[in-house]
């Protein structure tokens, strides 16, 4: 599902963020990566998304080499990638069925589909109640679950969430990692960059850690140390 291939990212100052990481997620997957602010995470996120290319090597996605792809192909990684942030990144003049119609409307679904499909994912994370609410009248909580709403409403092969548990209390941070656990176990392949310890030792899953740009372990029932 998505390859890492000798990949090598140094930005123009000289800063070396990844240094020949090789990595394989197969479909179906659940992947914590971790390691300390600097590692490489957001890096190796960044180059995922396609927002950045890597200096050297290849990314795999579905088998589709997404370091080739032109400007006008670059829909195909949107499309078969949901993506959680820590900062939620809701748009603030929409209500929250209205964000999570939007990533349909970019994808230019029928009125008809939006309307029967954005409550059905609204119920599935639980925000059903506040269709009508606006992000500033929302909790944390509720606003990552509008966030994850909006990742999975077309339902993605692949959903990645960078830090999705660092603005919220132990609590919610819990309820939204046994939702993207939920996501996992209907097929989809997730990776969750994070620094919380607590829940990854909890949950005994893959864990893929970086330390300045190196991969260090690979583990498929690991724990953060």
């Amino acid at each position: 599902m998505i390859q890492f291939c000798s990949v090598t990212k140094t930005y123009e100052n000289g800063t070396t963020a990844l240094n020949n990481i090789n990595l394989k997620v197969e479909k179906g997957d659940f992947l914590f990566l971790v390691g300390a602010s600097g590692a490489g995470k957001s890096t190796l996120l960044s180059l995922l998304f396609r927002e950045e290319i890597p200096s050297k090597g290849q990314i795999f996605i579905a088998g589709k080499n997404i370091v080739r792809l032109k400007r006008s192909e670059l829909p195909y990684v949107r499309r078969n990638m949901g993506i959680v942030f820590q900062d939620f990144r809701l748009l603030p003049d929409r209500n929250v069925f209205e964000n999570v119609a939007f990533t349909l409307e970019v994808l230019q679904y029928s009125k008809k589909d939006i309307m029967r499909l954005v409550p059905i994912v609204l119920k599935q994370v639980g925000i059903a109640h506040r269709a009508k609410n606006f992000p500033k009248q929302l909790s944390g909580g509720e606003q990552q679950r509008t966030a994850i709403a909006r990742a999975i409403i077309n339902n993605p092969p692949i959903v990645v969430a960078d830090e999705p548990t660092g603005n919220l209390d132990p609590k919610t941070s819990v309820e939204i990692m046994k939702l993207l656990e939920d996501i996992n176990y209907r097929g989809t392949t997730t990776m969750v960059a994070t620094h919380d310890k607590d829940i990854v030792n909890s949950m005994h899953k893959r864990v893929v850690a970086l330390d300045n740009g190196k991969l260090t372990s690979d583990e498929r029932e690991g724990s953060y140390i």
